[in-house]
């Protein structure tokens, strides 16, 4: 900020002096370089103009104080607050639930250190209140790899379903849900919506996140035809929906006076930490880690959506790395064959083999050799070829959250249900209800039971 500020008045006493050698010199013609470029050997500079700048560099610059929000990320969130003003006692009560936590909450929001400033400025740029970005502290703790009892994964705690429908990937190898870059903009469109669909009130679009927007709009019809208000604290919502939206208003009327209610805030600088870095095709995760200079489990917490040894076959082919290591990874793999992206060894499989034995060979389970080789059985073939992931774990991102156990229900299909409202109220696919229950089509009559899978 500070740099930005002094330039253009350090330029204008500069063009005087450098007309004087714009004889001597030829104009380079403007390039303009595409974003996130990285450029392995810049062209050499003109040399007298660069000892021109240089010499001038010496000189003392005017001082210019930069503005506090560049130098803390708490009083650049507050200055967009448009929530502040609103009053309950249920705040009251979660202020001191938060206050009473005392050093667990400081340690809380440091874990938000590393994804707050994206989150933030996401969130300005679609003029929503700055509030909006402690939400993943109240989902998930400010932590990528949380996943819930109910099936939420990642710092929004988005629902397999919801996920899906806006547009984040779940497979095998992937899970967008707690990819920090991608399911903040899908947790935002979400949260837009919502606001559009309630005629622009933040608490009842706050209040859908976490209950469903067709819970609320139900909530609303109650009251609304009982002549009663529909504003968020009238309704008669869920107890975790009730707590959710003053839980988060708490948050932010702490941030915004610390010292008020006795808590310490964790110095964040108001500075991006991670960059976007395109990495073309496929590659083990270990690699990548070594080419950036970091540990797996470092690089992880910036890529958690990665379930697997290495990032997706088919894509999104990006890292998310901390901007001090972005060019320097970049430049070592643009140098690095394509051969070294992925350790792999083929094995040729041999008379007397089994999965197991050739599993305990090379130091891995026999999962890993499963998912590694997609096979749904252990019958293998002699003379058939099997890859062996060398990084020695199938599953080097799911290592770190413990995978929810599930439980199956009964549900009784009530008049007016269909396959498609059973699902989204469970959380699960259509397809998924038709092959546990057998059913080749969507028909459906009360009463009649339905098996339903739940995580739990």
């Amino acid at each position: 900020m500070l740099v930005q500020q002094i330039m253009p008045y350090r330029i204008l006493l500069l063009l005087p002096f450098l007309a004087l050698l714009a004889g001597c010199v030829n104009n380079p013609s403007k390039q303009e370089l595409a974003p996130q470029t990285i450029t392995e050997t810049p062209p050499a500079p003109n040399i007298r103009i660069q000892e021109a700048l240089e010499a001038f560099e010496t000189s003392e610059p005017e001082e210019i104080t930069p503005p506090p929000e560049s130098q803390n990320l708490w009083q650049y969130l507050t200055r967009g607050y448009q929530l502040q003003d609103i009053r309950h006692k249920n705040i009251e009560r979660e202020i001191k639930t938060f206050a009473a936590r005392g050093d667990s909450l400081t340690r809380q929001l440091r874990k938000g250190e590393p994804f707050l400033y994206h989150i933030l400025h996401e969130v300005r740029e679609r003029g929503m209140p700055t509030e909006i970005a402690l939400l993943p502290g109240v989902e998930s703790g400010f932590r990528p790899m949380a996943y819930s009892r109910n099936g939420a994964a990642g710092l929004w705690q988005f629902m397999p379903a919801t996920g899906r429908y806006f547009g984040l990937k779940q497979d095998w190898w992937y899970d967008a849900r707690r990819d920090p870059f991608a399911s903040t903009n899908a947790a935002l469109d979400y949260l837009q919506k919502l606001h559009k669909r309630f005629d622009g009130d933040w608490l009842l679009a706050i209040a859908s996140y976490n209950a469903g927007g067709g819970t609320v709009s139900r909530a609303i019809r109650r009251n609304q035809d009982q002549g009663r208000p529909v504003d968020f604290w009238s309704l008669d919502l869920p107890g975790e929906t009730r707590q959710y939206v003053p839980r988060l208003l708490a948050l932010a009327r702490i941030i915004e006076h610390p010292e008020r209610y006795g808590v310490a805030l964790p110095e964040i600088e108001n500075d991006l930490r991670f960059v976007k870095v395109d990495i073309g095709a496929q590659i083990d995760l270990k690699v990548a880690a070594e080419l950036a200079e970091m540990n797996t489990d470092e690089l992880l917490l910036l890529n958690a959506g990665f379930n697997r040894w290495a990032t997706h076959p088919q894509g999104p082919h990006y890292l998310l790395l901390p901007t001090d290591k972005a060019e320097s990874f970049s430049r070592k793999l643009a140098l690095l064959p394509d051969d070294q992206r992925l350790r792999w060894t083929r094995y040729r499989i041999q008379p007397g083999d089994s999965l197991g034995k050739i599993a305990r060979q090379h130091g891995i389970s026999i999962s890993t050799l499963m998912q590694a080789n997609h096979l749904k059985n252990h019958l293998i073939r002699t003379g058939a070829n099997l890859m062996i992931p060398l990084s020695g774990s199938a599953t080097v991102a799911a290592t770190h959250t413990t995978p929810a156990p599930v439980k199956k229900v009964r549900y009784k299909v009530r008049k007016g249900d269909s396959l498609y409202a059973i699902a989204k109220q469970f959380g699960v696919k259509v397809a998924d209800l038709r092959k546990w229950n057998r059913l080749a089509g969507d028909s459906l009559h009360p009463g009649q039971k339905l098996t339903v899978v739940r995580t739990m």
